[in-house]
């Protein structure tokens, strides 16, 4: 009986209705979309962190990452800085707890992003790198994680400040 409904409905819809309800679809895909993948895999997005005390020679290491990349045709999706590090370092008098001096040091660091780097052409991005690395200067590379991303910006003390009163009045 629900047939006859049905088949009494569909006779009184318009003739385009029913084409569009009936017709079948195909998961043809054209073959120029798979030309436009890449033949040899891509990496994930690396990231590419260096470390350093001295700022200047830091920079021209950084800028030289970055003319590497250019000229192997790896796209670098980001490039900055985090906030230095101050270290206090005591040095003590022998056989003694006195200090003999006190030095203060800054640990820069600077992180690169890069993607669509194919697998072949990581090892010598990578040898490349390590090849020209300076004294003093730490390379590291790993996959890229998107936790990370904080770390570049500076917290407000009075914001942070701010929220510690609102903390403490809303305990009382």
């Amino acid at each position: 009986m629900a047939l006859q409904i049905i088949r009494k409905v569909m006779g009184k819809l318009p003739l385009r209705v029913v084409e569009i309800q009936s017709r079948k679809y195909s998961l043809y895909q054209p073959d120029y979309l798979e030309a436009m993948k890449p033949k040899i895999p891509l990496s994930p997005v690396v990231n590419v962190q260096i470390k350093g005390y001295v700022y200047p020679i830091l920079e021209n290491y950084q800028r030289l990452i970055d003319t590497i990349a250019t000229n192997m045709d790896i796209d670098i999706d980001a490039s900055y800085g985090i906030p230095a590090k101050k270290l206090k370092i005591d040095k003590y008098k022998s056989f003694s707890a006195v200090t003999e001096c006190e030095y203060i040091l800054n640990l820069y660091e600077r992180n690169i992003q890069i993607s669509n780097l194919p697998f072949m052409r990581l090892p010598i991005f990578i040898r490349l790198l390590e090849a020209a690395i300076p004294e003093g200067v730490t390379l590291k590379i790993e996959v890229w994680d998107p936790d990370r991303e904080e770390m570049k910006y500076i917290p407000d003390k009075e914001l942070l400040d701010l929220k510690g009163e609102l903390e403490t009045m809303a305990r009382k």
